[in-house]
C-alpha cells in the first residue's frame, strides 16, 4: 500500500483513474473524464483516464504525470513523498491537501 501513497499523500489507491486503470474499466473512465471535465473547466478524454499510481513506473494521467506541481518538486528533490521535506508545514503547494484531508497527513507521516 504504501508504494500507493502519493508524494502530497493521497491514497492512489481510492482514486478513480487509479481504479479504472487496475480493473481496465472503460465506463468508470468515462464517468471520470466527464466529472473532471467539468471539475476543472478543461477537456478530459476516457484515454486519459489511466494511472499506476504517483510514485511508480507506469502510465500516470496527463495531470498527475507532468502538470502537477507537487509531484514534480518532489521528483526534483528526489523525496519519497512530501513527508521527507522539512518545509511540509509551511508548503503552499501541498497545504490545501493535507489541510483538507486527515487522511493524506496520516499517510505522510506512515510512508
Amino acid at each position: 500500500m504504501k508504494d500507493f501513497i502519493a508524494y502530497c499523500g493521497l491514497d492512489c489507491e481510492k482514486c478513480d483513474a487509479f481504479i479504472a486503470t487496475k480493473n481496465n474499466d472503460d465506463e468508470l473512465r468515462i464517468k471520470t473524464a466527464k466529472l473532471w471535465s467539468e471539475m476543472n473547466g478543461v477537456e478530459i478524454t476516457k484515454e486519459m483516464i489511466n494511472c499506476e499510481g504517483c510514485r511508480t513506473n507506469g502510465v500516470k494521467t496527463p495531470f498527475c504525470d507532468s502538470l502537477c506541481p507537487i509531484r514534480q518538486c518532489g521528483l526534483e528533490k528526489k523525496y519519497a513523498t512530501c513527508g521527507d521535506c522539512e518545509k511540509i508545514n509551511k508548503c503552499d503547494m501541498v497545504s490545501m491537501i493535507i489541510g483538507n484531508n486527515k487522511d493524506a497527513l496520516d499517510n505522510l507521516k506512515n510512508v
